[in-house]
Parts: C-alpha cells; structure tokens; sequence
C-alpha cells in the first residue's frame, strides 16, 4: 500500500500564492508518476500537474503558467507551488500516485490522498 499525506492550502486571496506539499510512504519502490487533482463543487476531478520520477511535467490547460510541480524523489515529495491563485482555483486538492506514466495520467492515478482544501477568495 502507499500513503500519500497532503499538508499546505488554506486561505488566500485571488492573486495570491499558495504551496502544497505531499509525502509518499508505505511500498512507495515501484512509484513513477506523482500528481496533483482537484476537485470543485459540482464539477468532475481534473488533473492539475504530475511529473514522473524522470522529471517529466504535464500540466492542467488552466494552471500552465501559473502553477508549478516539482519532486524531490530522495524525499518521496512531491510538491506544487501555485501562483497568481484565481476564484476559480478554489478546490479540494489530492495527491496521487502511480507505477505508470504517459498520458494517461491525465484521468488518474492508482493511490490518492485524502485531500485538502484551498480556497480562493475574489
């Protein structure tokens, strides 16, 4: 099994910036792909960001630009740093993993965090 823990979001104002942190632990030897989820009130998940284990990046259509992923694989973390927040940011954010990556990482990944919000006040 793989844990993944989220800690950071909260609180900011639009315009604002926010970062996020996710820690995998548990049988973490076969992860490749690390992402960032979220998921607003009455809309589907999509996916914010992932990278691989070789540093390969995918973003989200609405947050290229604006919103950073990156990893740190000695530390099994994998972080997002999110920047010039929107109203429209505003969403419960989850941590994912997988043994794979490609494309398909835009639909999701196989082990999830519980979440954590961010809000984004206008």
């Amino acid at each position: 099994q793989v844990q993944l823990v989220e800690t950071g979001g909260g609180l900011a104002q639009a315009g604002g910036s926010l970062s996020l942190s996710c820690a995998a632990s548990g049988s973490i030897f076969s992860i490749n792909g690390m992402g960032w989820y979220r998921q607003a009130p009455g809309k589907p998940r999509e996916l914010v960001a992932a990278i691989s284990s070789g540093l390969n990046t995918i973003y989200g259509k609405s947050v290229k630009g604006r919103f950073t992923i990156s990893r740190d694989n000695a530390k099994n973390t994998v972080y997002l740093q999110m920047n010039s927040l929107k109203s429209e940011d505003t969403a419960v954010y989850y941590c994912a993993a997988d043994d794979h990556w490609g494309p398909e990482v835009e639909y999701g990944m196989d082990h999830w965090g519980k979440g954590t919000l961010v809000t984004v006040s206008s």
